[in-house]
Parts: C-alpha cells; structure tokens; sequence
C-alpha cells in the first residue's frame, strides 16, 4: 500500500467540507507489516483510515473522498476507481470501524453476523464451509464456540467488539484496518484484545494499519507510527526514532508525556 501526497475531502453537504481532513500524507505499509496511526480527535486518523479500508465515495454520498495525490492498495489506484473496482478491492480488506461491536445486526446471531461477508462476496457459499470458517475465527478471538447462537444485546461490549474483529477477518484479508479497536473497552479486556489482535496478525501475516490515541498501545502492536496532527503527517517511522528526535511540537509534547514508557504487560 502506497500514499503520495495524498488529500481528502468530504462531499459538498458534509459539515466538514471546507477543510481537507488529510492534506498532502505520503507512507508506505509494507507486506506483514503492522503500521499504527496515533493523533489527536480531528487530526483525521480515523478518515485516512476509512480511505485506506477503500470506504470512499464517488459522487456525493456521505463517504470520504480523494481530493489530491494517489493512493495504491493492490498496486491498484483507488482514486478514481468505480464502485465494482472499490468493491473488488474492499473484499481483500478488512476494516473494523470505531466502536464496530455496536454495528453488529440486532437480530442476527453471532454466527449469522460473522459469516456475513462471506454471503456478501458469494451467496451460493456453502452453508457447512462457512460455519467452519466461523467456528475457526470465534476460537481465534477467545471466545466459546457456544456463543455462536448468542445476539449481540447478550454480549458484553468486550465480547462484542471480538465478535466484530472475527467478522472483519473472516474473509482471510491481505490488509486489516482497526481505528481504535480498544476504545471504551475496560482495561483488562483492552489488554485481550490487543493481544487477539497481535497473534492472528502474526499467524496469518496480513498488513495492518491501527489507529490508536494510546502510545502504549502503539508499542506494543508495531515497531512503525504515523503521528498525524490537523490533517497532515508530523511524524513517520520507527517509533523510537520519531519520539527521540521530534520533527514538531505535538511529537515532541507526544515524547513529553509518554516519557518513553514501557509497554503494557499482556497475559
């Protein structure tokens, strides 16, 4: 995946239509590679985010949309890309949106809202094959193989934010995007998931792009940050590096407060 100068804007009726949220990034995420996206609320992690799950629109729907520069995922360009070439694009990623457990579907089960995808790319998908893939990927994020035939309003948000990571992975993508998956979640369970998501990230090698406000949380899923601040990128590398020689003031009050903390432990 590769960013050049890349800008974004939202439609005409947006609120924020006037201001780029992302203005003129540039980075590369690398095959296996884990890249954590950290900066303030505003700072338009979350909306470069979206863009690189190819959640973009291409005409005046409510979706970001690519202003300025390029953006390549697949060796494919996404700017300007139609809606059957998004789409194409959208079923080898997976993207788990903040607070993703509460849009899991009320009156499916945990099972039916997991396999959902699967029945999205392919609805003549066999019926036994998925509830294997399902099973598979509900034991991968802890959770009791019996909780399949729960729903959602049964769950606690820690179980329901892993059902929403298995449903993201489900369909074996090449890159994951998580915009802050631990938010609002109680810190031992916050702990969980981040371990959940570091072991599937290593057994099944996918690209990932996580945004997080937590540098602990940075640390302990990647070697690489993205610091973002007012739409454009003012920190890019290996995380000691942008912390230990800061390029602008927000890194450095970043560098000030963390104080080069250590990693959360994780059981």
């Amino acid at each position: 995946m590769r960013a050049h100068d890349l800008s974004i804007r939202y439609p005409s009726r947006h609120p924020d239509s006037t201001v780029l949220p992302v203005n003129g990034v540039s980075f590369t995420v690398r095959e296996g590679e884990i890249l954590a996206i950290v900066g303030e609320t505003g700072s338009g992690k979350s909306t470069l985010a979206a863009t690189i799950a190819g959640h973009i629109g291409t005409g005046e729907s409510g979706y970001p949309i690519i202003h300025g520069g390029s953006l390549s995922v697949f060796g494919r360009e996404l700017r300007g890309a139609t809606r059957k070439a998004l789409d194409r694009t959208n079923f080898r990623i997976g993207y788990l949106p903040q607070d993703a457990g509460s849009f899991l579907a009320p009156r499916l089960t945990v099972g039916e809202n997991v396999a959902l995808p699967i029945f999205e790319r392919d609805r003549r998908f066999n019926q036994t094959e998925a509830g294997k893939a399902v099973a598979t990927l509900i034991d991968s994020v802890r959770l009791p193989l019996a909780m399949m035939n729960k729903y959602p309003h049964e769950l606690s948000r820690g179980q329901r934010q892993r059902v929403a990571i298995a449903r993201s992975l489900i369909l074996e993508p090449e890159i994951f995007v998580a915009d802050d998956p631990t938010s609002g979640i109680d810190v031992m369970v916050r702990d969980a998931i981040l371990d959940t998501i570091r072991e599937l990230q290593q057994q099944r090698s996918f690209s990932a792009v996580v945004v997080t406000p937590d540098l602990r949380e940075v640390r302990f899923l990647s070697k690489s940050v993205l610091v973002m601040h007012r739409g454009v990128i003012v920190g890019n590398g290996l995380i000691d590096d942008v912390l230990d020689r800061p390029d602008h003031p927000y890194v450095e009050g970043l560098a000030v407060a963390w104080d080069h903390e250590a990693a959360p432990t994780h059981g």
